[in-house]
């Protein structure tokens, strides 16, 4: 054990601390290396920064920053109590970027800290979105600060060095509530980082930043609107130039954007200009994911410069392919006749394509979620589809309109995590909607799938020996580890006593033995599933006609399609939907509805929805905003 040391100087100690949740039996998720580290953290671990370079408690009592991820890094209580005792006893623990789902976990986390005199803060989505959309805190936060903890609701930027005078001063306040303000980020001195031994703790050494915040469009599912505004703001490529060379020099490469759609940050493409600079002249081998909506194929050069940019992945909010679906969640900008035409745009430069499916919008059964899914495999060339329960998140208007109404939504929060059914469904019962999602990864990730998606993938120019990792992780996490993909890591970490709050120790031999049990039938079942892949990979890069492989999915995109297509036929609302919108594009009708372009007034093929912005009535004042 390291000899402590004492500080002859008091320090003030600012720990910051990224939450997990709990698992199905009340353990902490944990992994070896997790998935990515968090954009919240890395937000308020460089302000943080910034602000003990500024002295902004004076000169004579300086200020450390430390932080941990709890998905990869065990929190230790006496460890920190220790540090804190060690240099003067001045402190305060953030617990930061809480989602809804990680709350209680950052509760149990304060508890032992507080009892020991530390004063602690919770911030993120929960706390931000429950203050953004209803009209009175509810019972789990109003627990929290009866407990003695600090609230913060709102973004950091403008308002860390408040925070930390108080904390210095012993006198936080039971909830710094800054929603009605949302900070500009075109020049905040101290942008997003996070340490490398934090990225190297991550599965493909991964960072995150955010380029912009806030989203034009009206989800009814979306927190992010009603946290971070409807008008995007965004950072500048100076600032953008400065994340990514600070993380290039401590050997960082790779990075998501965490931007909840970057297609519609108005700086697009002064970002991506920066970045070719510093790919293709100042030789910087950066790569990106990112995050866009289904209409961002429209926008002029937008593909072109993402792959020119570095941007190897993308995500889509593809949520539904029942128009009725879309329209019920607000989701008007996805429009069904443009998904093949976007994902084939995106196959063109070889960029893989991630899609966000959603189940247990209105019109959804477990019988139309099983044809939807079928049609999605034949006629859309995705790569990977991860599948979400419809949750009502506290911060969007789903869980605000609930709550209005009264409507059952299960009162624990460690559930909130997309993955469980927490409301009711008008036509399926919760154990019919679990069953639903649970099946449905089995449903697209069949062995037959897998390899047709390789196949496209082989024949657009996509590296499968790439692809072939990521296909594995989503296929696997469900039904090896019972977690969404992006939930989990490599090798889970359980700790005996690291259990939530309520619940019972387990004893060292029933917990050791059920662990160790868990372990081997988890090694086994990925084994055998690499085994698989790997004979699906050699199949197809052995076959001499691959690169010519055609399929339904990968047929260019003609008017006709809306005769045959089950996409575009599977029911009355998407038939309705499919000839309005051809209707709009200026297509006229012939026979069932489907025909040819026809020119309009200024002598143009229909309107051009190549910038196609929200209808009028979602440009609305913006009302909050976080990472805190």
């Amino acid at each position: 054990m390291a000899k402590r040391t004492r500080t002859t100087e008091p320090r003030f100690q600012l720990i910051l601390i990224k939450p997990s949740h709990y698992d199905e039996d009340g353990y902490v998720v944990q992994w070896l290396r997790s998935t990515m580290p968090s954009n919240s953290l890395a937000a308020v671990f460089g302000l943080a920064q910034g602000a003990a370079g500024r002295n902004v408690l004076g000169p004579d009592l300086p200020i450390d920053v430390s932080a941990i991820d709890e998905t990869n890094t065990r929190v230790k209580t006496k460890d920190i109590l220790r540090r804190i005792a060690d240099n003067g006893g001045k402190a305060l623990v953030g617990i930061v970027g809480v989602q809804s789902n990680e709350f209680p976990r950052a509760v149990d986390i304060a508890r032992p800290l507080l009892a020991a005199g530390v004063q602690v803060m919770i911030g993120g989505f929960h706390v931000s979105g429950c203050l953004a959309m209803l009209p009175e805190i509810p019972e789990d936060i109003k627990a929290a600060q009866d407990l003695g903890i600090s609230i913060f609701a709102g973004e950091a930027e403008d308002h860390i060095d408040d925070v930390l005078r108080d904390a210095a001063n012993g006198a936080l306040q039971p909830l710094y509530n800054h929603m009605s303000h949302l900070p500009c980020l075109g020049n905040v001195p101290s942008p997003p980082i996070l340490p490398y031994e934090f990225v190297e703790r991550t599965v493909g050494n991964f960072t995150s930043f955010d380029a912009g915040r806030g989203c034009p469009f009206q989800c009814s599912f979306c927190t992010i609107i009603n946290v971070q505004g409807r008008k995007s703001r965004y950072r500048t490529p100076d600032s953008i130039e400065q994340i990514l060379r600070t993380n290039y020099e401590q050997g960082v490469n790779r990075f998501f954007i965490t931007d909840d759609n970057f297609a519609r940050n108005k700086d697009w493409e002064a970002i991506y200009d920066r970045i070719i600079k510093l790919r293709e002249e100042d030789g910087l081998d950066i790569r990106f994911m990112i995050q866009v909506d289904t209409l961002c194929h429209k926008i002029p050069n937008f593909i072109e410069k993402s792959q020119r940019a570095g941007v190897t992945r993308v995500f889509i909010g593809l949520e539904n392919i029942n128009p009725a679906n879309l329209i019920a969640a607000k989701k008007r900008q996805n429009k069904i006749t443009e998904y093949r035409k976007m994902l084939l745009d995106w196959k063109r430069v070889s960029i893989m394509t991630f899609a966000g499916y959603i189940l247990g919008f209105p019109n959804d059964t477990p019988e139309s979620i099983r044809q939807d899914l079928e049609i999605i495999k034949h006629e859309l060339p995705l790569d990977m589809l991860e599948f979400f329960v419809l949750t009502p998140l506290p911060g969007s208007e789903d869980h605000k309109v609930l709550a209005e109404k009264g409507v059952w939504m299960d009162p624990d929060m460690n559930k909130y995590e997309l993955e469980h059914v927490v409301t009711g469904h008008a036509k399926m019962s919760s154990e019919e909607w679990q069953e639903a999602y649970r099946t449905a990864w089995g449903i697209f990730y069949t062995k037959e799938h897998l390899e047709t998606v390789l196949r496209r993938a082989y024949a657009s120019g996509i590296n499968i020996r790439s692809l072939m990792p990521m296909l594995f992780w989503f296929s696997n996490a469900v039904p090896v580890e019972g977690l969404h993909p992006l939930q989990w890591g490599l090798f889970r970490i359980k700790h005996r006593r690291d259990r939530r709050s309520g619940l019972p120790i387990e004893t060292p031999i029933v917990f050791y033995a059920r662990y160790a049990a868990e372990a081997a039938r988890k090694v086994a079942l990925l084994l055998n599933s690499w085994r698989t892949f790997k004979r699906i990979v050699r199949k197809v890069e052995a076959d001499p006609n691959a690169k010519f492989y055609m399929d339904e999915a990968l047929t260019p995109v003609v008017d006709e399609d809306a005769e045959h297509m089950e996409l575009y036929t599977q029911n009355e609302a998407a038939r309705v939907a499919v000839e309005r919108e051809l209707r709009v594009a200026g297509v006229k009708p012939k026979g069932n509805g489907v025909g040819q372009p026809a020119p309009t007034a200024n002598g143009r093929n229909g309107h051009d929805e190549a910038t196609e912005q929200p209808e009028p009535d979602q440009h609305v004042s913006p009302t909050a905003s976080p990472p805190a």
